[in-house]
């Protein structure tokens, strides 16, 4: 399967997290909050992100994840 222009731009990483947390996570998963894992583990981190880098709330559920301005983020 091809592979989307913004798959293109993702980077992988490797998290180790406490089993009961990957069950709560694989629970929302499973009721269909997160179409996966690593969609729900993106939100968290751009929730996080938000609150304590830039200091202000996430976009909206419609905004897209590339609006989140990294630049802000150089020289930090």
């Amino acid at each position: 399967m091809p592979r989307s222009k913004n798959q293109d731009k993702m980077s992988l990483i490797s998290v180790h997290v406490p089993k009961k947390m990957l069950e709560e996570l694989d629970e929302l998963v499973r009721r269909g909050i997160f179409p996966n894992r690593s969609e729900a583990i993106r939100a968290a981190l751009r929730d996080l992100l938000y609150k304590e880098v830039f200091k202000t709330k996430p976009p909206k559920e419609e905004e897209k994840e590339e609006d989140l301005p990294i630049s802000l983020l150089k020289g930090r």
